[in-house]
């Protein structure tokens, strides 16, 4: 595939990584592929959220930021993956996609692992959406 096909989709509201890292979101066609989110704020440093649930909440803005940067909304998650430090965080992470999504919940994986980006990271969560025709 060469590059004319893909877009990089930004927002203001969510930070970029430092150029040669990654791309938050790429969009190829009517797909968005969103990279894995943290509860990092903009500075970069900051981790917001002490609990799956607070971290879930600022990771599904940013998604839903990138979605409708793209044209789309959170509602055009088709698919997620979500890490979690403690399986015990997914009770808070199903309460914050209530918040946010409608309709038909996306297709969805949860995985507990030993660890992330940084200790105080307890959610990352990645996803694909299609965006819907107009």
């Amino acid at each position: 595939m060469s590059q004319s096909h893909r877009v990089r989709i930004t927002s203001p509201n969510v930070a970029e990584a430092a150029p040669g890292l990654w791309s938050n979101c790429l969009q190829v066609e009517d797909t968005l592929y969103l990279s894995g989110f943290t509860s990092r704020a903009n500075d970069g440093e900051t981790i917001i959220g002490k609990d799956g649930y607070e971290q879930a909440k600022v990771i599904f803005q940013k998604m839903k930021d990138l979605c409708e940067a793209a044209g789309g909304t959170i509602d055009d998650v088709v698919t997620m993956t979500i890490f979690v430090t403690d399986i015990k965080e997914n009770q808070g992470v199903w309460k914050a996609r209530r918040e946010f999504f409608t309709g038909d919940f996306p297709a969805c994986a949860l995985i507990e692992v030993k660890g992330l980006a940084k200790p105080e990271i307890l959610v990352e969560i990645q996803g694909q959406a299609r965006l819907a025709k107009k």
